[in-house]
């Protein structure tokens, strides 16, 4: 796997090393080991897939809050998608910013959203699944979101929403006094 930090503190793009031949292709999908060498603690603990029927689906802005803090590692298996990390650690140099970047089942890439990030995604394409590990477990009273939209954050998702949930579209607009976007 090769390693990209991005401009977003903690967050990374994984490019996988596929082994391919006559019969298709071959690529390891997380290694500990390998993590462990780039600083990243990730211990997955549960992993999820997500379907969406159309192009433009919108999902997120998610994270948990403490004690259910989760990292999470997000790669395309079927279709495309954007894939969106926002910075929501007051302490951090890249606190307010996001991150967005295209996830296909065809690259492989990965997205690496670290604990106290918002994550969220739009599909590009129809009939397009998901499938991300986490490193803490879901609990629904921990769970809590920031509007897709919002303009504090001016996320530039690539299409018009087509679907949003009615949870995704009742997260409370943030009011910042400055906002940075990447």
């Amino acid at each position: 796997m090769r390693f990209k930090e991005t401009d977003l503190v903690g967050v990374w793009l994984i490019d996988p090393n596929p082994h391919e031949d006559d019969r298709g292709r071959f690529m390891r999908a997380w290694c500990a080991r390998e993590f462990a060498e780039h600083g990243l603690k990730f211990s997955p603990v549960q992993a999820n897939m997500g379907f969406s029927t159309r192009k433009g689906t919108v999902r997120g802005m998610h994270f948990q809050e403490a004690p259910a803090l989760e990292a999470k590692l997000v790669r395309c298996t079927r279709g495309a998608i954007f894939d969106v990390a926002l910075d929501l650690r007051p302490e951090s140099t890249s606190y307010g910013e996001w991150y967005g970047v295209e996830l296909s089942a065809v690259d492989g890439r990965m997205l690496y959203v670290p604990e106290h990030c918002a994550h969220g995604y739009q599909t590009l394409e129809d009939d397009t699944e998901i499938y991300y590990m986490a490193s803490g477990f879901y609990t629904p009273n921990a769970v809590r979101g920031v509007r897709f939209d919002d303009p504090a954050f001016r996320i530039q998702w690539p299409l018009v929403a087509t679907a949003v949930s009615e949870q995704d579209l009742s997260w409370p607009l943030i009011k910042r006094q400055e906002t940075n976007t990447r």
